[in-house]
């Protein structure tokens, strides 16, 4: 059963139709990135405040899974469905998912904001619902970078997506504040100031934003969506669950569900990969990663939001737990105050995102990339040598220099990801560049955590248990704080809570000496506890950190140069034989990006219509077309490319082929050499003769034995 679908159309004939079109779209989308990233970042700084109002305390045993799936089931949701609606937008109109994005957003914000239970069932509530807003924020996510790679032209697309980056992170920064404002006068204001941003984005969007015409027919991949679907939830659930203890140990690595999960979830993503191969139209054309400076930004993207992630939460652990309260600020003041003094870190990125999105649309994206990782693996250097009660103009410098590298990296990569790809692939290749941002924030806070927790799994006992005991605090009960996982320890201080005041309870500290009980309690004692265990797993995480950003930067490395796919394309010049009385030869092309076209996939047809054939010197004209399709044997449709030469071995015709197999190659008329390639096909070389009034010619290909 086939559906119809919008095929995109140049942005050059968008230009042409609409002249500020792209300014629409760009005002649309930033809105919208800007509304998704301060939802997330308010309920992560409100959560103390969420729970408080809803009578539950997310420390205890029982609830910390109801803490985790309120910080994870937003991204684990995005990161599993941003593919799938990605390519349901290239499908169906990059604009009508998008639109129905915004609108699934704001009526999940209403819905939180009017959660009508309490206790267990109110926390119930509230994960679904985020569950449901994750739908919208995946149709948001997915689509916004295809939209604006539609609108703008190559030469401006870095400016674009940079500004984009800008509202990511400014609306991050923005949530932290906000939320920790609006959380201390009710909870349930926290969501309702979504609402108006959803209300005006969903109105705007769908008077302003349109799908580009021409229909071309297509099939859902559902085995494609469905095995992606759940091996990615597998993945991601188990490492959730990894974080918790079990069996007496800290973690739950060896929890014969965790380890379920993650090897099924390895397997029915490799099933995946294997279901991509065989079907007509599968979900994400896995040939797209032959493409080197789409498959090296992926890589580097993955890396980069391996360690960014690992950074934020091991910061505000950082800050909330040890730092603030040692320089005297209450616990319950923390979660705020540790969003202001990261403010550096957001002014380096707001600096540099926007300033090397515009220079990577002219020079391209591997130098300010690669470079924006190498800054950032020497910042978590110098956050490893950082004592932990630091000079803060020392961390604040870092956390800037950290800013700016992560600016110079996200905005020009995101550029190259998107210029790399074919026109009708860019919904799905978005998607896949947001799947794994989210997917490797998630990875990072349980590897992150985990690596945490086993550094302080190692001394925090015996630290507690002296601490306590000199205290005066009986000889059982510090033995069995002692033991306790590190994971509530760690989520207390994330969460702005007083450890020893929610460990020990006001039974035991009721029962102590006063002086006893205000020096557990205190600003000073916990964090001087803790600081040498939590020193040893920063180390740990930062060291893991800098390896990690560094392959991410080697793969940057490897992109290439600047690449524009179907753009400026050196093979797809026509270069007339030399003294060919055809007409002057074109002009010597550049190379820059040569190492990267022989991985391009298929064009659109535009891409083949805008090859210019040579005139002769009377003005007449002197090309010849050949038309056909290039298919399987059973007829499949293939991605190839064409390539004709003439008897002296110049070439005098390229073209490659759209996603129905369909070709157009313009060449000088006469005899020619037809050389087909295509990957995981065997090549195929034919003699043919091109003639003036048109020609027709259809390529079987075979599958290849590799």
């Amino acid at each position: 059963m086939t559906s119809t679908a919008l095929e995109p159309v140049p942005a050059s004939r968008a230009h042409l139709d609409h002249p500020g079109y792209k300014w629409l779209a760009l005002s649309n989308t930033t809105l919208g990135v800007l509304m998704a990233t301060m939802n997330s970042s308010i309920v992560l700084i409100s959560l103390p405040a969420i729970f408080r109002g809803i009578g539950i305390n997310p420390l205890e045993p029982g609830n910390i899974s109801y803490l985790l799936w309120m910080i994870m089931g937003y991204m684990l949701v995005t990161a599993v469905l941003v593919v799938t609606l990605g390519r349901f937008g290239d499908m169906y109109g990059r604009a009508k998912i998008y639109n129905a994005g915004f609108a699934v957003f704001t009526v999940a914000s209403i819905a939180l904001a009017l959660d009508p239970f309490s206790g267990g069932a109110g926390a119930l509530w509230l994960i679904l619902i985020r569950v449901l807003q994750g739908v919208g924020g995946a149709m948001l996510m997915a689509n916004s970078t295809a939209i604006l790679t539609d609108a703008f032209p190559a030469e401006r697309r870095g400016f674009a997506i940079g500004t984009n980056s800008v509202a990511a992170i400014g609306g991050s920064f923005i949530g932290l504040l906000v939320g920790g404002l609006l959380s201390e006068v009710d909870w349930r204001l926290v969501f309702w100031v979504s609402v108006p941003f959803g209300v005006v984005g969903t109105i705007w969007a769908y008077k302003t934003l349109r799908d580009p015409a021409g229909r071309r027919e297509h099939r859902i991949d559902w085995w494609g969506n469905l095995t992606f679907g759940v091996g990615l939830i597998l993945l991601l659930v188990g490492v959730i669950y990894a974080i918790q203890p079990y069996g007496g140990h800290a973690e739950g690595w060896t929890n014969p569900f965790v380890l379920g999960c993650l090897i099924g979830g390895v397997v029915v993503l490799a099933i995946f990969c294997v279901v991509e191969t065989k079907v007509e139209q599968p979900m994400f054309h896995l040939e797209l990663f032959r493409i080197r400076a789409f498959t090296s930004g992926l890589v580097a993207t993955l890396m980069s939001a391996l360690s960014r992630g690992g950074l934020q939460f091991m910061l505000i652990i950082w800050l909330q737990g040890i730092w603030l309260p040692l320089h005297g600020y209450e616990y319950e003041q923390t979660p705020l105050w540790s969003a202001i003094y990261m403010l550096p870190l957001t002014i380096g990125f707001l600096i540099s995102a926007p300033i090397s999105g515009v220079l990577s649309d002219r020079f391209g994206a591997r130098l300010f990339a690669t470079g924006g990782l190498v800054i950032v693996a020497l910042t978590f250097v110098g956050l490893l040598v950082l004592p932990t009660d630091f000079d803060y103009w020392w961390f604040a410098v870092i956390l800037f220099v950290n800013g700016v590298g992560s600016g110079l990296f996200i905005s020009p990569n995101m550029t190259g990801i998107m210029n790399s790809l074919p026109a009708d692939q860019r919904g799905a290749g978005s998607g896949m560049m947001s799947t794994l941002q989210n997917s490797g924030m998630a990875l990072s806070i349980g590897i992150f955590f985990s690596m945490l927790i086993a550094g302080l799994a190692s001394s925090m006992p015996a630290a507690l248990f002296g601490g306590l005991t000199a205290q005066n605090v009986p000889l059982p009960v510090a033995q069995q704080v002692a033991a306790l996982p590190p994971v509530g320890t760690l989520f207390a201080a994330f969460l702005g809570y007083n450890p020893m005041a929610e460990i020990l309870g006001p039974q035991v500290l009721g029962a102590l000496p006063p002086g006893n009980a205000a020096t557990l309690v205190g600003k000073q004692f916990f964090p001087n506890l803790v600081t040498g265990a939590f020193h040893d797993g920063l180390v740990v995480v930062f060291a893991v950190a800098i390896a990690v950003s560094l392959v991410g930067a080697i793969a940057s490395l490897f992109r290439g140069g600047k690449y524009v796919h179907g753009q400026d394309d050196v093979a797809d010049r026509v270069e007339p034989a030399e003294g060919d009385p055809a007409g002057p030869a074109l002009p010597a092309p550049t190379v820059s990006h040569a190492d990267d076209r022989n991985a391009s996939l298929p064009a659109s047809s535009d891409s083949n219509a805008s090859l210019l054939a040579p005139s002769a010197s009377n003005g007449a004209p002197s090309a010849a077309v050949l038309t056909g399709r290039v298919t399987t044997a059973d007829g499949r449709p293939v991605g190839a490319t064409l390539t004709a030469t003439d008897a002296s071995g110049h070439q005098i015709g390229r073209a490659r082929t759209d996603s129905e197999g369909a070709f157009t190659l313009r060449a000088r008329p006469g005899t020619a050499l037809l050389i087909c390639s295509a990957p995981g096909h065997a090549p195929r070389a034919e003699t043919l003769t091109i003639g003036l009034g048109g020609t027709r010619h259809d390529v079987v290909l075979e599958a290849s034995a590799w």
